[in-house]
């Protein structure tokens, strides 16, 4: 006879359950992963000693010894490689969990916050939007455009759903799908004597010229320097002019300012009307990927989904 009260142990009979600490259980495996609690540490923004005290706890909270700790470093015993693998699935469902809560929130309203680079932003991202406004009249999209950099900031910080960068390196610690593929080129004015050369500039030259450019950060930017380090073993001169946006370095280049490298979307219609002039260069791969990113181990938001398709295709019919 239970006298109408619950059995220990089942619903409703408030038995408080001793939880590993999620915190701790990402620290732990961050230790597995870096070999050493003091990177472990570093890397979840602790100090080592408040690093080992959690780790402590953990251990005795499970009962368990979980690391090897040496002057050497720091790695799993068979226990602990046991609840490592427990571990990564215990944090993959808590992530999916408040990924789907925020989720479920943000479908009501059926927004996107959507980040971008400012030249996917400027030449791809008002034809994608009317193309998901075709397919999903519903949805409502915040954009937000940025430099690479802060794209992908945004989009691991949880402020973006989703981002577009451009950049020959993936931004670190982010899902990321090619979408498309964009070439730069060098671009002066027509008065400009690079306009009149019968032969290409070399990436030599290139890198040895004060440029117009965009401010550190931005993916046009970044892949230049990036492309040339790779094809010389040397970094480019310090930029002649700074500027925040592609549509100001077209106007300071046109003045003869000094030449710019810029993304071929940028300056299509000046290259057609003659207002700037493409100079061929040798000796460096200019193209690049532009990718869509997303946080890892979260619950994808429908209209992110459909609006990657989208730009996935529109390369694809090109």
């Amino acid at each position: 006879m239970t006298n109408g009260h619950p059995r220990d142990g089942a619903p409703g009979a408030g038995v408080r359950r001793a939880w590993p600490d999620l915190a701790s259980l990402e620290l732990f495996l961050l230790v597995v992963e870096e070999g050493s609690i003091g990177r472990a540490a570093a890397r979840a923004g602790l100090t080592q000693a408040s690093a080992g005290r959690r780790l402590d706890t953990l251990e005795r909270e499970l009962g368990l010894p979980l690391l090897f700790r040496t002057t050497g470093g720091s790695r799993p015993t068979p226990q602990g490689r046991t609840v490592a693998g427990w571990s990564q699935s215990v944090l993959e469902a808590a992530r999916d969990l408040t990924g789907g809560v925020a989720a479920l929130r943000r479908d009501r309203r059926a927004t996107l916050r959507l980040a971008a680079s400012m030249t996917v932003a400027e030449y791809l991202v008002p034809g994608w939007l009317a193309r998901l406004r075709e397919q999903a009249p519903q949805v409502e999209v915040a954009l937000d455009v940025l430099n690479s950099e802060e794209v992908a900031q945004r989009v691991r910080e949880g402020d973006a759903d989703l981002g577009f960068v451009e950049s020959l390196d993936a931004p670190h610690g982010l899902d990321r799908l090619l979408v498309r593929r964009d070439r730069l080129v060098a671009v002066v004015a027509p008065g400009h004597p690079w306009a009149a050369r019968g032969r290409p500039l070399t990436a030599r030259t290139l890198a040895g010229t004060p440029l117009v450019t965009r401010e550190r950060g931005s993916g046009t930017r970044t892949t230049l320097e990036q492309a040339l380090r790779l094809a010389l073993g040397a970094d480019p001169e310090p930029p002649a002019l700074e500027l925040p946006s592609n549509a100001a370095v077209k106007v300071a280049v046109q003045s003869g300012a000094a030449p710019a490298v810029l993304s071929e979307l940028a300056v299509a219609a000046e290259l057609a009307d003659g207002r700037l002039r493409e100079v061929p260069v040798t000796g460096v791969d200019l193209h690049r990927p532009l990718r869509a990113v997303r946080r890892p181990h979260t619950r994808p938001v429908p209209p992110a989904d459909l609006l990657v398709r989208i730009a996935a295709e529109g390369a694809e019919e090109e």
